[in-house]
């Protein structure tokens, strides 16, 4: 279904929709399949594009979190184990395992992490990856050959999952929609309407493409939009007071040459208490991440000068080859909404469980968590909906659902690997018209195809759509998808007859805010 399809859809539809989602980012969109799946007409609308915030600016890991274990969050760490296990069956074309490495550089390190290590995969159960082992410092530098040597006494190896958040996102979109949901970019919730008692019926929207402005009617809403929560909550309480801390996390984006192996470092207390990644995604090395508070949610949050040193910083406390900032390909930031303890605690002792609740309006609030978890908060949030809204009650059945795109044992050195099933559709343009196999910039694994596919068949709408989260370019190598972005514009300009006047506009949009993505 494309965006048009969906929206004369939404025009055409008369009376109620069972359940409507605000908030197109992972909660949301795991709301929709879970929703669709049981049956009742979904709708999800989303402000902005589907991921833009922060379900596509994780350092895409699918973890049960060692950090959670280290503060005795047993039940985090056991819920996001089981969900880990079914997320690596239910997206294999997606989801992969990941190898970590603790190093040790202090004596007591590696029998103390080796025990953890072993809790953690005793919690995972049936569903663990593989087991983990202590290593002798001369098997940790053959795994990681870049890691400093010096004071080094060896290490712990542990297993966990890597993804492609923003890809998932897309096809959990497409999930949806192929179980009957409408799933809608770009269209904000300007208004929410309610009866004589106080009830929620519905939602004024404007699409954000056209201006237009609908009236949409829904037997129950859903609030999932993370950073915003509070935005809505106050649209449906003026009176109501802020649930949602804010916390940053920045990534660094280097060559793979920084980190060559295919094994990640973890480094988990670092001299101010954090977490530190090394992970290498995409023939590039992520490194991250800070978790700064954050006064006011931003759409497109910005990197702070203190994150980049940080991150600097600790890369070369633990790499041999010193980045630089010119070694940064790309930086990007996130925003994590965490709900507000009543006693405030620094933002990294927060914790990352999921938090429902349900307004005197019968409005629908799920806050907090994290991409792992996804699904178990949407049957949790689903299960409430449809109470609420009075629907016949009907069991989720999304652990064993396979996710579009499902493909088992795909070649994860094929560039085309991440769209599973789909590839063959990106093949089929190509072999008919042969120049889409051209590559967009000499730089980047992606083609002309690609974009193609993207505007019809998954929702994109600007250059960033595509060159952000359907492909993902800007976090790759923000300045050679600078210069992909003319070639970009143009394929779309043909493809929805747009003229010149449109490209340069595009454009200007496209380059202010791919700055943010490059280190000056």
């Amino acid at each position: 279904m494309t965006r048009t399809e969906s929206l004369n859809h939404v025009r055409d539809f008369n009376g109620y929709w069972d359940v409507l989602i605000i908030g197109g980012g992972a909660t949301g969109l795991g709301c929709a399949v879970d929703s669709a799946n049981r049956g009742y007409k979904t709708l999800l609308l989303d402000m902005a594009d589907f991921a833009k915030g922060t379900s596509s600016r994780s350092t895409k890991l699918v973890h049960g979190g060692v950090r959670y274990l280290q503060q005795g969050d047993i039940s985090l760490v056991i819920e996001a184990l089981h969900e880990r296990g079914l997320l690596i069956q239910n997206a294999p074309h997606l989801v992969s395992h990941q190898s970590f490495i603790v190093p040790s550089y202090e004596w007591w390190n590696g029998p103390f992490y080796g025990a953890g290590m072993k809790v953690y995969d005793a919690l995972a159960g049936k569903l663990g990856i593989k087991k983990s082992k202590i290593l002798s410092k001369e098997e940790v530098l053959e795994k990681i050959p870049t890691l400093e040597p010096e004071g080094l006494r060896g290490g712990v190896i542990y297993y966990d999952g890597q993804f492609d958040d923003a890809r998932l996102a897309i096809n959990l979109a497409q999930t949806a929609s192929d179980l009957g949901a409408t799933p809608i970019n770009y269209m904000k919730v300007t208004e929410l309407i309610k009866n004589g008692s106080g009830f929620i019926e519905g939602v004024m929207v404007r699409d954000h493409i056209n201006g237009e402005e609908f009236e949409v009617n829904a037997r129950v809403v859903i609030n999932a939009t993370g950073v915003f929560s509070d935005s809505i909550l106050s649209m449906d309480n003026p009176g109501h007071k802020d649930m949602i801390q804010c916390s940053q996390g920045t990534h660094l984006v280097l060559d793979k040459e920084f980190l060559p192996g295919d094994a990640a470092i973890m480094v988990p207390h670092t001299d101010d208490g954090r977490v530190l990644f090394a992970v290498p995604w995409r023939g590039k090395a992520i490194i991250g991440t800070t978790d700064t508070p954050i006064e006011k949610p931003d759409i497109e949050p910005v990197a702070l000068e203190e994150e980049v040193e940080f991150v600097l910083r600790h890369a070369k406390k633990y790499l041999t080859k010193d980045p630089t900032r010119k070694d940064v390909k790309s930086i990007f930031a996130g925003l994590r909404p965490l709900v507000k303890p009543e006693d405030m605690k620094d933002t990294s002792e927060i914790s990352r469980s999921h938090h429902l609740q349900v307004s005197e309006s019968g409005l629908v609030t799920i806050a907090g968590g994290k991409w792992t978890t996804y699904r178990k908060m949407a049957e949790d949030t689903i299960d409430k909906a449809s109470w609420v809204a009075g629907l016949d009650f009907k069991k989720a059945e999304t652990k064993n659902l396979r996710i579009h795109g499902w493909l088992n044992n795909v070649d994860e050195n094929d560039p085309l690997h991440m769209y599973g099933s789909d590839k063959v559709g990106i093949e089929k343009l190509y072999k008919e018209a042969p120049s889409l196999k051209e590559k967009l910039h000499p730089g980047l694994p992606y083609i002309k195809a690609e974009v193609i596919w993207a505007i019809r068949n998954e929702w994109a709408q600007t250059i960033e759509d595509i060159l952000s989260r359907r492909m993902r370019a800007l976090l790759l190598d923000a300045e050679a998808c600078v210069k992909a972005a003319p070639l970009v514009a143009e394929i779309m300009a043909k493809e929805w007859e747009k003229d010149e006047e449109w490209k340069e506009r595009e454009l200007k949009e496209f380059y202010e805010l791919a700055k943010n993505y490059i280190i000056n």
